[in-house]
């Protein structure tokens, strides 16, 4: 269980998040030399300190660029800005009309969406027509993500991964980004016959979908039905729209909780959260009425979930909030009180995810935030300090990468452990050591994040 440090502040971690951001210009300019189209694919991960590909979808490359960017944005080096935005002009746009992913928040929005708030927010300059390039960008990469979808009885449904239509993963909470940022700027999906297809109904759809079939709440469900946890992956009938069972594809099994599945859910509800707060009431008059009764249900609803798997993290983590790959993982029951003790990557048994914590953080701190804001003071607090603790141990070694020939920042992620896509070094038995592109990448926004709140400067966050 995480031990959580009452006394953090983003502003006590500035030292922390300075390190973070030098390592970070480092890091960007190494995969900037040596990553080249030639080399087939976006960088995945790492081996032996290399960033290699790994052709399964191409979800990675807007992280790639979007560290560049995220580099500009805590430094102000030009240099960086430059580089991310050219890419992203030069090589993106095939992203923004992918019809086979689900992965459209993790490319887009972490590219053109971060280019657009940088505008908004003044921090580039204001130019039209490249403000309207990456609005028009980011309308058709919601609408395009959206018209990948499965319709299940009673006004539900959800973006399909892509194993098909029938597969519902919990990873997918995060590409409502698009969905949400895209009817923001006044867009929508066209259908047959001319219907107008609502994207921010599009995106609740999935939301309950995903709440109601990937996370699980103490209720007697199936046998392994704990509070707070997370299935990576549910499978319907599509003939019938019935649920069929949980799956996955990158944890120990279905009915164990892979930690970075789990921490999509717990960064992806809070986010939408503070999202929906935004909106007016009238922009859900007329919205999944068969599921929702206007904008507050929505909220309790995201509430509901967030604090849900938000207790369960805090349980089922290691002292210093780094979680291992799957709370199932069979090598954890030869390591005895593992829970009660600091994350151990170096352990001969299962390794630690510490992209799950990178991209869980984020969710914790922008949970407590919001409760805290909304009159919950002790139990915001206390997500709160725990994003906080958790950030504060990531940031320190042994999580950040200072050898200046290793070109992942954050290290001793996992990438896909069933697989054994991972590298393990010669005489161990389980990976350690690498870095994963979606780990960097989350790793710096959760250090924006903090920044902006340590400076007292605008809030970062993805919606407008």
């Amino acid at each position: 269980m995480i031990k959580i440090d009452p006394d953090i502040t983003p502003r006590s971690l500035l030292p922390k998040l300075e390190k973070l951001f030098d390592l970070a210009a480092r890091k960007v300019e190494l995969i900037k030399q040596n990553w080249g189209e030639s080399q087939g694919g976006a960088p995945v991960y790492t081996v032996k300190g290399k960033y290699t590909a790994r052709g399964w979808t191409e979800w990675t490359q807007g992280f790639q660029y979007g560290c560049a960017i995220l580099q500009y944005d805590a430094t102000g080096e030009e240099n960086f800005l430059h580089y991310g935005r050219d890419q992203t002009i030069k090589l993106m746009a095939p992203h923004l009309t992918h019809t086979g992913v689900h992965d459209h928040g993790f490319n887009n929005v972490s590219t053109y969406g971060n280019l657009l708030r940088l505008m908004r927010e003044g921090r580039i300059p204001e130019s039209p027509g490249e403000r309207n390039f990456y609005e028009l960008a980011l309308k058709i990469s919601g609408a395009v993500q959206a018209a990948r979808w499965t319709s299940l009885p009673n006004g539900l449904g959800y973006i399909p991964s892509f194993n098909g239509a029938q597969s519902l993963f919990s990873d997918t909470i995060r590409s409502l980004r698009a969905l949400v940022l895209s009817h923001q700027l006044g867009h929508y999906l066209l259908g047959e016959q001319e219907q107008k297809i609502n994207l921010l109904e599009r995106a609740l759809q999935h939301a309950e979908t995903s709440a109601r079939f990937n996370v699980y709440y103490g209720k007697n469900r199936d046998a392994y039905d704990i509070s707070g946890r997370v299935v990576h992956e549910s499978i319907f009938n599509v003939n019938s729209g019935s649920y069929r069972c949980p799956s996955t594809q990158q944890g120990y099994s279905p009915f164990s909780t892979w930690t970075r599945g789990h921490a999509w859910i717990l960064s992806g509800f809070p986010e939408q959260l503070e999202c929906l707060e935004t909106l007016a009431e009238s922009e859900f008059a007329s919205i999944a009425q068969a599921l929702f009764s206007g904008k507050s249900s929505i909220i309790q609803r995201f509430l509901e979930v967030s604090e849900t798997v938000a207790d369960f993290y805090l349980e089922h983590s290691p002292l210093d909030g780094i979680p291992y790959w799957d709370t199932g993982a069979p090598g954890l029951a030869k390591m005895g009180d593992y829970l009660n003790h600091p994350s151990d990557p170096f352990n001969a048994y299962e390794p630690v995810d510490s992209s799950a914590a990178a991209i869980a953080a984020q969710g914790l701190i922008r949970l407590g935030k919001y409760l805290i804001e909304h009159g919950s003071q002790k139990k915001g607090q206390t997500y709160l300090q725990a994003g906080l603790t958790t950030a504060g141990h990531l940031f320190s070694e042994p999580y950040l990468s200072e050898d200046p020939r290793h070109e992942g920042l954050l290290l001793h992620s996992v990438y896909h452990r069933p697989n054994n896509w991972d590298y393990i070094p010669e005489g161990h038995p389980i990976p350690f050591g690498e870095s994963c592109m979606w780990g960097d990448y989350h790793a710096m926004e959760l250090g924006i994040l903090l920044w902006r709140m340590a400076k007292e400067q605008p809030y970062y966050k993805f919606y407008i």
